[in-house]
């Protein structure tokens, strides 16, 4: 978990053609996060507190949050003393699946077929009757039937 700030932040510069940051030891958590993604070695960058704090308390809500796909695979995969690098792999590409990582890609699909803000309040309508083919996506996690408790504190 450490290191996936680092490889997000080196994924992300790399992608823009921009040079990567390394992390500061006299930095945070979520301040070398910040800093790795949005620094440059021409100008000096100050992560601001409220994106700290925001940040902060993402990660502690999603990054070790149960039993998921991709942590099950990776340790699985890493029990039979396979190569880190494979099992890293193995669990990136149980992401792929709609009811995982790719989870995020079915909000922005979700989004795209409500189209604009006029149509929200059918959409939301339509979650609520149940109404066939109508989902709410991106809000919550399917392991809570009712309330997921993290959302209590990414309210603070």
């Amino acid at each position: 978990i450490a290191k996936l700030p680092v490889l997000a932040a080196m994924a992300y510069k790399t992608s823009l053609g921009m040079p990567t940051m390394s992390p500061k030891s006299s930095l945070s958590f979520a301040e070398n996060f910040l800093y790795m993604m949005f620094a440059t070695p021409m100008e000096e960058y100050v992560p601001h507190p409220v994106a700290v704090k925001a940040i902060n308390a993402f990660m502690i809500l999603h990054m070790d949050h149960e039993q998921n796909a991709s942590t099950s695979t990776v340790r699985i995969a890493g029990s039979s003393q396979a190569n880190p690098y494979a099992c890293i792999a193995a669990g990136t590409a149980s992401l792929w699946g709609p009811a995982h990582g790719g989870a995020n890609e079915a909000v922005i699909k979700m989004l795209e077929e409500i189209g604009s803000k006029d149509k929200v309040a059918q959409f939301v309508a339509d979650v609520k009757a149940k109404k066939e083919g109508v989902r709410l996506m991106g809000f919550g996690h399917r392991v809570y039937k009712n309330y997921d408790p993290r959302a209590r504190y990414m309210k603070k």
